[in-house]
């Protein structure tokens, strides 16, 4: 039995996380300051003799007893990190410095989850990991960005300067139960507009492409990268490497949804991608790796959460009709 910590471990990704490693029958520390992750998320484990949550910020330093560390704690979603732009940054490289710092005392391995944002608005297609990216930093997208750039670098320094055993995930558009509802992100957004039959707000033409990898697929792709052994010299990409435009996938959502829903249409936000695609040849050779569900078969796992967490929102307020008696 391995004690496993997972900063950001009440968010979308982490929770699921927790729930993989615990069912392999590690010790698990969750850690979270509840920014973007909720206890919802994590509230069926808490009876878990196994499971342990601590309630902090990464920004700060933090002292535990851990075999290995996955570094999950950064909002991911536009809405969420442009909230507080220097936040996200500090976040990022804080947090990096932080979880490195322990890793260092512990000589722990620690993964590093980064992003597919790193290769910002690619001129390479698909994007495979030595690609240096086009990410302009004066952009509303580059406090994520460059935070994530800076905290790859800070792991391969130590990994260079302090022999720490570290794993980059470069991870690309994923999806699943759990997301956050208000998150912003186009599958979380067209499921919830479709299911309350609402306009499905498209920026552009909807011709822009993305991949989009369920959230099982991600999470055994990270679990396979921090146990492959021996020394991971720079990033792994994970994703789906079938590509789709947001308008068919919006099409999609309206089909498996039954829903009245039309498409609107909007100006394209800046420094939004036109292309985002992976190339996971890296991950099928070094992990023996590569995603098993199906889009549709994923949208529908999707769907069903949404559908129950709607239900359960309260109701709105009835008006009250006049009644004029003559």
């Amino acid at each position: 039995m391995k004690r496993v910590m997972v900063s950001g471990g009440a968010g979308f990704l982490g929770s699921h996380l927790c729930r993989k490693l615990l069912a392999q029958g590690n010790e698990v520390v969750c850690v979270d300051n509840y920014f973007t992750g909720t206890r919802a998320n994590i509230s069926e484990l808490l009876e878990n003799k196994n499971f342990d949550v601590l309630r902090h910020d990464v920004t700060f330093p933090l002292y535990v007893e851990v075999d290995e560390i996955y570094n999950l704690a950064c909002p991911a979603s536009p809405i969420h990190y442009q909230h507080d732009p220097v936040q996200t940054t500090k976040t990022s490289v804080m947090g990096a410095i932080n979880m490195l710092g322990l890793a260092k005392r512990l000589r722990s391995r620690i993964l590093q989850a980064s992003t597919s944002e790193v290769y910002g608005d690619p001129e390479v297609h698909p994007q495979r990991e030595d690609y240096r990216g086009l990410v302009n930093i004066n952009g509303p997208r580059a406090c994520y960005d460059e935070g994530k750039r800076c905290a790859e670098t800070l792991f391969y320094d130590y990994q260079r300067q302090h022999g720490i055993g570290i794993r980059v995930a470069r991870i690309f558009n994923t999806y699943g139960p759990r997301m956050h509802p208000q998150d912003g992100r186009v599958v979380s957004n067209f499921i919830i507009q479709a299911l309350r039959n609402e306009p499905i707000t498209l920026y552009g033409d909807g011709s822009q492409t993305r991949s989009f990898c369920y959230v099982d697929d991600l999470v055994d792709g990270l679990v396979r990268l921090m146990n492959v052994d021996g020394d991971v010299i720079g990033p792994v990409n994970l994703g789906n490497p079938h590509e789709i435009s947001v308008r068919e996938l919006a099409e999609t959502v309206i089909e498996l949804t039954g829903s009245r829903s039309v498409l609107d249409f909007r100006p394209l936000p800046a420094d939004d991608p036109r292309q985002r695609c992976p190339d996971i040849g890296r991950a099928s050779e070094l992990l023996h790796w590569k995603p098993r569900v199906e889009l549709r078969d994923g949208l529908s796992r999707t769907i069903a959460y949404f559908d129950e967490l709607l239900a359960r929102e309260p109701a709105p307020p009835q008006s009250l009709e006049l009644k004029v008696v003559a």
